[in-house]
């Protein structure tokens, strides 16, 4: 299973030469993507752009692009200048964000959820394989050609529910998880998704699962830490139950916690379960702790199926 790097916490610095030397230092240990959240005053997107080609080896990716605040047509010419400046190595992560959001920050209608993702990839799709759209939707609409730039990016969606995982398995590459574990990956989510692909004789699509990850010899205090300072996603509809699938409370009992071979082994339980990557969002309570996650990460990646469970 590959392993990618989660930007969040250098996002939350918000600066601009942080996060080029964030994902430089991905590039440099080897890891096989990078992702970034479209979150506060920092686009994502403009952020790879502003990066480069690098040295060209892992994919960067948004995680995610809330789908409900700019028009499609907009959203495909950004990826395809994007794709064209940082090498072809960009995965277009899109999301429709959670309903508290949409009503409250952006005071938009929530309504119709998947026709309004659907209404999206029906113009997306096709400007960036085609280079023209025709489309007549209830949310989104388009009728007209763009210039293309090099290849499309690879395009997944954030789905958890089986109705945007089928949507996924049909029309994209892939699904980007957040608030997933183990066993919901084996018994919902890759089991959803893959025969969705199937019956659209297309490709197994990746499925990324984004955790936490903290090699600590204190994992109580370590799990108690992240469920406290992540208890926001407990009470967000879509991520609770996927905590209830996971018979959990919280984000600290979804996280890859413990001793280096703890860790090893939650990894390798995660590729079994289906998960093609882990996106890992590396913590630690000290900078020794810091470090030994991050040496973990790398030697997960550089192992490729971490505990022997790979074939």
């Amino acid at each position: 299973m590959d392993i990618g790097i989660n930007g969040t916490n250098t996002l939350l610095a918000a600066d601009l030469g942080a996060l080029h030397t964030d994902i430089t230092s991905a590039e440099a240990d080897g890891f096989s993507a990078y992702w970034l959240a479209q979150s506060g005053s920092v686009d994502a997107m403009t952020v790879f752009a502003a990066h480069g080609t690098g040295n060209g080896a892992p994919r960067l990716g948004t995680a995610v692009i809330p789908t409900w605040t700019v028009h499609p047509q907009a959203i495909a010419a950004q990826a395809l200048t994007t794709q064209a400046a940082i090498g072809g190595r960009l995965v277009l992560g899109l999301g429709l964000s959670h309903e508290p959001t949409v009503r409250e920050r952006w005071r938009l209608t929530w309504e119709r959820p998947l026709r309004q993702m659907t209404d999206f990839l029906d113009i997306l799709v096709p400007l960036l394989t085609d280079g023209a759209a025709q489309h007549d939707g209830h949310f989104w609409s388009y009728e007209g050609e763009i210039q293309r730039i090099g290849d499309p990016p690879t395009v997944m969606l954030a789905a958890l529910g089986e109705q945007m995982l089928r949507l996924a398995g049909r029309r994209t590459d892939g699904t980007i998880l957040w608030c997933v574990g183990t066993a919901t990956v084996r018994s919902h989510i890759a089991p959803v998704i893959n025969a969705a692909a199937a019956d659209a004789d297309r490709p197994p699509p990746e499925i990324i699962c984004s955790l936490p990850v903290w090699v600590t010899d204190d994992p109580t205090a370590a799990r108690g830490f992240l469920d406290q300072i992540l208890a926001s996603y407990a009470e967000l509809p879509s991520y609770a139950s996927m905590l209830r699938r996971e018979g959990v409370t919280g984000v600290g009992g979804l996280a890859i916690v413990g001793s280096e071979a703890e860790v090893m082994d939650r990894i390798g339980e995660l590729r079994e379960a289906g998960a093609t990557q882990l996106s890992a969002v590396p913590l630690g309570g000290t900078p020794d702790e810091i470090a030994r996650t991050r040496s973990a990460l790398v030697a997960a990646q550089a192992d490729g199926s971490p505990s022997g469970t790979g074939p």
